[in-house]
């Protein structure tokens, strides 16, 4: 863009400036600010997707094979050789992650898995009455095809009723990606616990022969942000953290802010310690907290 030497313009050739730029304000509104939107979504950034913590201490050593640590560009996760499904899944979202790739629906066996680990593939669900139902959700990474791809591999679900999935589930993961739309960058941990769950036919403890468990309830955590830097060090005892921890049942409802609790309560029914880069000081503010923040 020029700069002009006001300076050295005349008076007479100032005025005809400013006169041309009021002519020209209403045209140029528009488009500044397009440049601000699209200014605002090039300062979003892509960053460490467990920034908040690894919550079970999770190594990437097949030695620990209920506990074995997969980081992927897309998410990192715990899977459960035994389980055959992940303990936990943790991404960062942002702008960034987000654009114009269509779901790919291409669902498949996680090849990254240790040799000698069964590895269930994309029709390890037919016919149970339950959804594989994404951890890191496909509309979360639609920056590229790859990026969405790698949504669709079996590590990434976890059995989960319809109504679970497509309700109440689908509900929160849709508002995750407003509040990322508002300005916001998120993390977001989401994982399984206990096993027997009532899909579309009926109560199951496992599926594919055995090889998969149906967990008892479906959990995630949710830390919301303004964008920034530091992301761990700016949570504070004022950060919104919401968390929810429902029955992987198909009775669920539609509305998820039901089904919130505190952290500290998932922590409690599984272990982890989800938040653990955060101080300690603020975890025991944020994560004895309920979250009561809009819905929608």
């Amino acid at each position: 863009m020029m700069k002009y030497p006001f300076t050295r313009l005349s008076g007479l050739a100032l005025l005809a400036l400013l006169a041309v730029s009021c002519a020209k304000h209403d045209d140029v509104a528009p488009q500044a600010e397009q440049e601000v939107a699209a200014s605002q979504a090039d300062d979003a950034t892509r960053d460490s997707h467990l920034a908040m913590g690894n919550p079970s201490g999770a190594v990437a050593n097949s030695a620990y094979p209920t506990n074995y640590l997969m980081s992927k560009s897309q998410f990192a996760m715990s899977y459960h050789r035994n389980r055959g499904i992940p303990n936990w899944v943790s991404w960062h979202l942002s702008k960034a992650w987000l654009g114009s790739a269509a779901r790919q629906d291409d669902f498949r066996a996680d090849a990254t898995l240790p040799s000698g680990w069964y590895r269930p593939g994309g029709s390890s669900y037919s016919g149970s009455g339950f959804d594989r139902g994404h951890m890191c959700p496909s509309a979360d990474r639609t920056g590229s095809v790859t990026d969405n791809s790698a949504t669709f591999l079996m590590t990434n679900m976890v059995p989960q009723a319809p109504n679970n999935n497509q309700r109440a589930w689908a509900n929160l993961e849709n508002y995750c990606r407003t509040l990322v739309n508002a300005g916001n960058e998120l993390y977001i941990i989401s994982g399984s616990y206990g096993s027997g769950g009532t899909g579309s036919s009926g109560y199951k403890t496992t599926i594919d022969a055995g090889r998969i468990t149906v967990p008892r309830r479906v959990w995630k955590v949710i830390v919301v942000l303004p964008e920034g830097s530091s992301d761990a060090a700016r949570v504070s005892s004022s950060t919104r953290v919401i968390a929810i921890d429902t029955p992987n049942d198909n009775a669920i409802g539609t509305s998820w802010g039901s089904y919130r609790t505190s952290v500290d309560a998932i922590e409690s029914a599984t272990g982890y310690n989800i938040l653990s880069s955060v101080s300690s000081s603020v975890q025991s503010v944020v994560e004895a907290r309920v979250d009561s923040g809009p819905t929608s």
